[in-house]
This record gives C-alpha cells, structure tokens and sequence, in this order.
C-alpha cells in the first residue's frame, strides 16, 4: 500500500494503483496533456472514497510507502483506463519483421 498524496490531500491505494498514477501523470506532463482520473482509496479516516484526480504539468502528486495490512480498494476500472491511455500515448514501437508490404525504394515505381 502507498500513501498518494495530491495538494493537501493524503489517500491509501495500493502499489500498483500508485505507481500508474504517477507514471500516467508523468506521460500526461511530458505531452503537455491533461486528463481527469477517478480512483478509489481508503481516506484519512479509514472511510473508503473515491478521488477524482486532475492530472496535468502542474499537478502536485507524490507516492510514498505505508506498513498496512489493510487491503487497498478494488482500481481495476482505474487501472485499465490508465493503461489504455498510457499506450496512446507511447511511441510506437516497430521492430524488424512487423512493417509489411514494400520491400525496397524500386518497389514504389516512382518513376
């Protein structure tokens, strides 16, 4: 479990749910991209919650670690969209083999 705080706010999520976030929240700044995110934690109460978190350049989020043997909220809504953004926002990657069709500048014709 990971204590992720935004602004002045401290919310218990799992390690997994923390480190995407903060990993999405990264991606989003380097694009100068921002999007909306709900997740769900436990608050400073122990009550369980669910944050709508503005991700954007500007956002002041941090992770850190927490010794709990509480089990962290059900994110897998959260964690699916995450990582769906997350891969449009990445770079495709191409490797040798993948890219069919034109084996050579002659096969274009283009004189």
């Amino acid at each position: 479990m990971k204590h992720v705080t935004f602004a002045d706010k401290s919310l218990l999520v799992d390690d997994e749910t923390a480190d995407l976030l903060l990993e999405y929240a990264a991606a989003l700044a380097r694009r100068g991209e921002a999007d909306a995110v709900d997740i769900r934690a436990l608050g400073s109460d122990g009550d369980d919650v669910t944050a709508t978190l503005l991700l954007d350049a500007g956002a002041p989020i941090m992770a850190e670690t927490a010794q709990t043997s509480m089990p962290g909220p059900d994110n897998g809504p959260a964690l699916a969209y995450m990582r769906e953004q997350l891969a449009r926002l990445s770079p495709l990657a191409v490797t040798p083999g993948e890219v069919r069709g034109i084996g050579s500048y002659d096969d274009l014709d283009l004189l």
